[in-house]
């Protein structure tokens, strides 16, 4: 219930709008990414982005459209997968008995396996190739529109909402006997080559910047004990089962 109760979309006063939260992504000792995001339950309403170009030291900025969000799919599926094992909880008349121990066993099942994948939504970001990531709809969210060298990728890993800013530079015909692109992975290194549109690039800089977020970090806490108080009461049915089992009369 507590794990659910932060996934539940925050509303402030009396419109029942959802609560917007903002949150600043930079990392210690560099500045050469900075980012400001705006969340609101599930979805990214705004993110500005400077980004300090290592060759000439531009500046570049970049917001997202006011008419666009961006849903981070990772919460939606984790509150699905939590709401999911609080209904097989609570989809029982009041006064339901339980029969058996094996019968409360399969329901501790069915509800971890809900958990973890909850869990796994936030731990496990998606292994995303460099394609994937050029031809995502996240591209089309921004004004001005995103340079042809730059690619950008938000995600959320554990507690923690990330941006990863590629810089790109664009493969000569001469130099691409030597292509080979990369497969998927969460987090691209500088090396990284792919094709595109019919032109070949390698990343020349990765940049990743990251903030906590104060309720994932709850609901991650409320996982890991919602699954120890699940495994407690499978072991002590199947000491009560093996008890009953082996009874001597």
């Amino acid at each position: 219930q507590e794990a659910s109760h932060r996934f539940a979309l925050p509303t402030s006063g009396s419109g029942g709008a959802v609560k917007q939260e903002n949150f600043v992504l930079s990392t210690s000792g560099t500045d050469q990414v900075k980012s400001v995001m705006t969340l609101q339950g599930d979805a990214l309403c705004q993110a500005d982005v400077n980004l300090k170009m290592p060759r000439n030291n531009q500046l570049l900025h970049f917001a997202f459209r006011e008419d666009k969000q961006w849903k981070l799919q990772q919460i939606q599926d984790a509150r699905n997968h939590v709401n999911q094992a609080i209904y097989l909880l609570m989809n029982r008349d009041a006064n339901y008995q339980f029969k058996t121990g094996l019968e409360v066993l399969k329901l501790m099942d069915a509800v971890m396996l809900q958990l973890s994948r909850a869990r796994n939504r936030l731990t496990t970001p998606a292994t995303l190739t460099l394609p994937e990531i050029a031809s995502s709809g996240l591209t089309k969210m921004f004004t001005p529109v995103l340079p042809p060298d730059i690619l950008v990728n938000f995600y959320i890993n554990l507690n923690k909402l990330c941006l990863t800013v590629y810089q790109l530079h664009m493969m000569q015909p001469s130099t691409t006997k030597n292509f080979k692109p990369a497969g998927g992975s969460v987090l691209h290194n500088p090396g990284a080559m792919f094709e595109f549109g019919s032109q070949r690039y390698e990343v020349s800089h990765v940049h990743k910047v990251e903030c906590v977020v104060p309720w994932l970090n709850d609901a991650l806490v409320f996982f890991t004990v919602s699954l120890q108080l699940c495994q407690q009461l499978k072991d002590k049915i199947s000491v009560f089962s093996s008890y009953w089992n082996y009874r001597p009369y």
